[in-house]
């Protein structure tokens, strides 16, 4: 089997680190977090990355848009359990396409990585009109932040 080539890089500088304990109600009667609680943990992840780079979701409705998710990525390598401690590290893609590519890595208390994910999202605009090119807030942003120059 061919392994596709990788389209885009991550924006390795444009990282986020998010400490969180896996809870009771994320877990199945044998103390396994549920498969569906890793998608909330990239959430948690998401959210952490746009309140430390200027990004949130809220940031981005006051500009008139809103970012659905259209695909999202989660492959489990290890299991959590309650209690555990573990770290989401959350990265950017850096892609010239109208969308927000984030990467994520979920990382146990003894550093072996337990899951990793991607999430695409895209812009659409007060309307809901898929957006081909990137809005202009986007466009400010990845200047700001070392993207585009």
């Amino acid at each position: 089997m061919t392994k596709r080539k990788e389209q885009y890089n991550e924006a390795s500088d444009l990282n986020v680190s998010h400490e969180i304990r896996i809870r009771f109600n994320e877990t199945d009667p044998l103390g396994i977090v549920w498969h569906g609680h890793y998608i909330t943990y990239f959430e948690d992840g998401r959210e952490a990355f746009g309140r430390q780079h200027g990004l949130t979701y809220l940031d981005i409705a006051k500009t008139g848009y809103t970012t659905p998710i259209v695909k999202s990525k989660c492959e489990h390598k290890l299991s959590l359990r309650y209690g555990d401690v573990v770290t989401i590290e959350t990265t950017v893609v850096d892609t010239p396409a109208a969308k927000i590519i984030y990467r994520f890595k979920i990382i146990d208390a003894q550093g072996e990585v337990a899951c990793t994910g991607e999430t695409v999202q895209v812009f659409l605009d007060k309307e809901g009109n898929l957006m081909l090119t990137n809005p202009p807030f986007y466009e400010e942003w990845k200047r700001k932040v070392g993207l585009l120059k």
